[in-house]
């Protein structure tokens, strides 16, 4: 019995004395945020950042992409290159961040107004189909009205994608006649065997 008790207390003083072995940077010197220090001559324990430099990531050189504007106004082009696929990725992002309020065909007529929440203006109202495209891409960025800012949820250039899918829903929406006679005619051209 003595000798499993012995074995016994081994085994604990053998474990207390791993865990106690493992320190990495677990007790390390260290200032705590914003505390004061002798060491350096402005008193400071945190180091200002160094003049001129711009962290990984963070040099945005083209405003029209970064902010939607130039020289202060809503541009009115898309300044990344669009895709079929980032059409696609657009309407992708619209149904998961915008459809709730702005419903899926952009009408204003989400899931939220059904629950007493106010009502989102539809994108097929003359002054959004007259809107820049730049103005989109500034709400989404910094929130409009009730809308709050997507900037931290939505990245640059799926904002870009967005508002490029909400162009084509204010587009399918407000088709003119003479816009689906001009693609049928285009259409009968490219295909094979078509007059050109």
């Amino acid at each position: 019995m003595y000798r499993h008790k012995a074995a016994a207390l081994a085994c604990v003083a053998a474990l207390l004395c791993a865990a106690a072995c493992r320190q990495d940077m677990h007790n390390q010197p260290r200032y705590k945020p914003l505390a004061s220090t002798d060491f350096f001559d402005d008193g400071r324990s945190a180091r200002p950042a160094i003049d001129d430099t711009v962290a990984r990531g963070q040099l945005h050189l083209d405003d029209a992409r970064y902010t939607g504007k130039e020289n202060g106004k809503d541009i009115d082009f898309l300044p990344i290159q669009m895709t079929r696929a980032d059409l696609t990725r657009g309407q992708q992002r619209f149904n998961i961040f915008c459809s709730p309020c702005h419903g899926r065909l952009g009408d204003g007529h989400g899931m939220i107004v059904s629950r007493g929440l106010r009502q989102p203006p539809s994108y097929h109202d003359p002054r959004l189909v007259g809107a820049p495209i730049g103005h989109f891409f500034d709400v989404m960025t910094n929130g409009y009205g009730a809308m709050y800012s997507y900037a931290s949820r939505v990245p640059v250039d799926d904002r870009w994608r967005i508002a490029a899918y909400i162009r084509a829903l204010q587009l399918s929406q407000n088709a003119t006649p003479e816009l689906a006679r001009q693609n049928s005619t285009a259409a009968a051209g490219a295909a094979p065997g078509g007059q050109q």
